[in-house]
């Protein structure tokens, strides 16, 4: 009877249903969906098949494995609390919880190269899981000064790509068009790293 209550009270997402950025607990750990493909047999009789890629939310390991399509994941205890990062030392970083307005600690592995495009005062979502925080998600853009770059010379374009690289305020090096200037500001994907317009 109790188990029945548990199952009851934790929504449960089939294999199938599974989609990018879905949410799932798998062998008591949160995991997010990267990415997923469903394979249907072409035999009568054949299982569906989901193949997941997946990342520990713990650990930030990725990996993919298959699943039978009616196979059932809980959704996790995981929420997304705002917070704006305050600054990082030997013992890890830390951000202020918008709504408790609690001090929180997240350990370097946890940040998993997030460093690269957080400075005092950014906002992020951080992830709590079991209500503890567990790592953060980024804005899908970040502006950030340019801090070095060469000057663009009339006429360079011998690389043929017409980009140049530039050291951010944060230390990222990222490659932005031969037009831009140091001290000025930048939006940058943090999916993809890469120069996303000038800010």
């Amino acid at each position: 009877m109790r188990l029945a209550l548990e199952e009851f009270m934790a929504a449960l997402i089939e294999a199938i249903h599974v989609k990018r950025k879905t949410m799932f607990e798998f062998e008591n750990a949160p995991y997010a969906c990267l990415d997923s493909d469903i394979s249907t047999p072409t035999a009568r009789g054949g299982q569906t098949l989901v193949r997941l890629k997946m990342r520990n939310l713990l650990t930030s390991a990725v990996f993919e494995k298959t699943f039978k399509a009616d196979d059932k994941f809980k959704e996790p205890d995981l929420v997304l609390v705002p917070a704006t990062y305050l600054y990082s030392d030997n013992d890890g970083s830390y951000f202020l919880d918008q709504e408790s307005y609690e001090t929180l600690t997240l350990r370097g592995e946890m940040l998993a190269g997030a460093l690269d495009f957080l400075i005092d005062g950014t906002q992020i979502q951080l992830h709590k899981y079991n209500g503890n925080p567990i790592g953060l998600q980024l804005p899908i853009f970040v502006e950030l000064d340019v801090k070095y770059t060469e000057p663009a010379v009339r006429g360079d374009t011998s690389s043929g790509s017409g980009t140049k690289i530039a050291t951010l305020e944060t230390g990222l090096e990222i490659r932005v068009p031969l037009f831009i200037k140091e001290g000025e500001k930048v939006k940058v994907s943090t999916e993809n790293r890469e120069f996303a317009g000038r800010a």
